[in-house]
């Protein structure tokens, strides 16, 4: 399966002010270009839920997405994250991405409303239709509150911007039923997913440690995909601690925590996101310096 985005994206954190209140996008570019070229992602998704998009404005949202693609979007694929609960106001926020001028969408499944089986297939296929752009759409149960069923994944693959899928169900064996039965490109949602999704056909990873470890990831799949397995597996092994860590406490909030300790700020995260325990920072700050994580 060919990667629709590149094979290694981050979730980009959203750089704010010292005091929160507005977005600093010079920080926004400055950020992206520390990830697409010093640490070789592929790809950033922007105004997802890492990047707090359920607290900053639509006016924002697409200023960030500027920012970015400004700074970075002649190298790297810049997703932008319009998923909401509610399908007209997604339409909207991907009929702005595709005007900014964003590569692709990512979709989430409408979180709370857990909208039945029909309502939700009509949900995707309205914000697919809404744009030329291709979609990730992203599968994450635990905190919408429903999977993308199986069944209903193998009929959008019909849809051809429907393309891909972030996969953060963390059930190997309904992502293999699907990606047997689709071209849908599946990417981790989950760091530490990675290595077992690319057993099965995965394409890549959408992480939130690649802040840090994209090197790692993409080593990953390069040994993988050459057929070096137990390097494969090794590089996994070592990087497990960093790909896990980052989720202590809420991935934001430690990826900026984390930043900061390095001297990268990028202020802090919004109501009702707070501060990290500055123990907590100091321990994953450790973990990546053991792991040789510097950049």
């Amino acid at each position: 399966m060919m990667p629709v985005f590149g094979r290694v994206l981050t979730a980009m954190v959203t750089p704010m002010t010292p005091d929160g209140r507005e977005v600093d996008y010079a920080q926004c570019a400055r950020l992206a270009a520390h990830l697409v070229d010093d640490l070789g992602n592929d790809g950033l998704i922007i105004n997802g839920t890492t990047g707090e998009a359920p607290t900053t404005t639509d006016v924002e949202k697409r200023q960030i997405l500027d920012a970015v693609i400004t700074a970075v979007g002649d190298r790297a694929s810049i997703v932008a994250g319009v998923g909401t609960f509610n399908t007209a106001h997604s339409v909207e926020l991907a009929q702005q991405a595709a005007a900014v001028g964003a590569d692709g969408l990512l979709v989430v499944t409408p979180y709370y409303s857990r909208p039945p089986a029909e309502a939700l297939e009509n949900h995707f296929i309205t914000i697919a239709d809404a744009t030329e752009l291709p979609v990730m759409l992203y599968d994450i149960p635990h905190r919408a509150g429903l999977p993308i069923p199986e069944d209903m994944l193998i009929r959008l693959d019909a849809h051809p911007r429907i393309r891909a899928v972030k996969d953060a169900k963390g059930n190997v064996v309904s992502s293999s039923y699907v990606m047997a039965q689709t071209n849908l490109a599946y990417y981790a949602g989950d760091d530490a997913y990675l290595l077992p999704l690319l057993s099965v056909g995965g394409v890549g990873v959408v992480g939130t440690s690649t802040h840090f470890t994209a090197t790692a990831a993409k080593n990953i799949i390069e040994l993988y995909l050459a057929g070096k397995v137990e390097e494969a597996i090794e590089a996994n092994r070592q990087a497990m601690p960093a790909f896990q860590g980052v989720f202590a406490t809420q991935g934001c909030m430690m990826v900026k925590a984390a930043l900061a300790h390095r001297g990268f700020d990028v202020g802090p995260c919004r109501a009702p996101m707070g501060p990290v325990a500055n123990e907590m920072v100091a321990k994953y700050a450790e973990t990546l310096d053991n792991l040789g994580f510097t950049a």
